[in-house]
């Protein structure tokens, strides 16, 4: 096999290290849209007056929660339903989504599930619905049978077996550990985010819900 010409790489040199790291810096705010002002921050659909709303509730149970200054884009996440076909979070576009990652050797993840299946029954409609992810790998079964077993009976069953989505969002500086939750608002933007566990069928995590929901 011919070795391959030296022009291209000729033609990266002559911007320099810093050059070429300032240009692989540009590329990837472009590819997952956090960069100033872009056409993806753009499309967001949540309002400022949204966000200081969600910093005004996010107190008590649900205090931890961080809510950007302006929307977030993510990147296209997807998983896996439970008959195995792949969904895209852009499945959700239109609704305000509670997106959870979870597993069953989690333990705070296991303490919140039955929360989040409440907060399902209370909230979710046309509006909003509770997306949480398995992140266990190999098969669906143990964390289909978990599920079973805590009473879970409102939440969708989704994996994701190779934690890809997972990585996506560490990418972006999000999912440093398990749980991790997102608040997405219609456009499949980042509103609020949390690292950790809450109550989420609390009275606080109401009030949160609802000042997302109030647009």
């Amino acid at each position: 096999m011919s070795e391959p010409s030296p022009a291209p790489r000729r033609s990266w040199l002559r911007f320099g290290v810093p050059g070429v790291l300032a240009l692989a810096g540009v590329a990837a705010l472009a590819l997952y849209g956090i960069g100033g002002g872009d056409k993806a921050e753009a499309a967001c659909a949540a309002s400022p007056a949204t966000l200081r709303a969600l910093k005004q509730a996010a107190t008590g149970e649900v205090a931890a929660v961080v809510t950007p200054d302006r929307p977030r884009p993510l990147p296209a996440l997807a998983f896996r339903d439970a008959d195995g076909a792949e969904v895209g979070l852009d499945r959700f576009r239109g609704k305000v989504v509670l997106l959870n990652l979870w597993a069953t050797w989690c333990a705070p993840c296991r303490k919140e599930m039955p929360a989040l299946d409440e907060l399902k029954g209370v909230r979710g409609g046309d509006r909003f619905d509770v997306v949480a992810v398995s992140m266990d790998l190999g098969s669906a079964d143990k964390p289909k049978a978990f599920l079973k077993e805590t009473g879970v009976e409102r939440l969708a069953f989704y994996a994701d077996p190779t934690n890809k989505a997972f990585r996506d969002l560490r990418a972006v500086g999000r999912g440093a550990g398990l749980p991790t939750t997102l608040l997405i608002d219609k456009a499949g933007c980042e509103i609020a985010y949390l690292p950790g566990p809450a109550e989420w069928a609390s009275p606080d995590a109401l009030k949160l819900i609802d000042a997302a929901l109030a647009e």
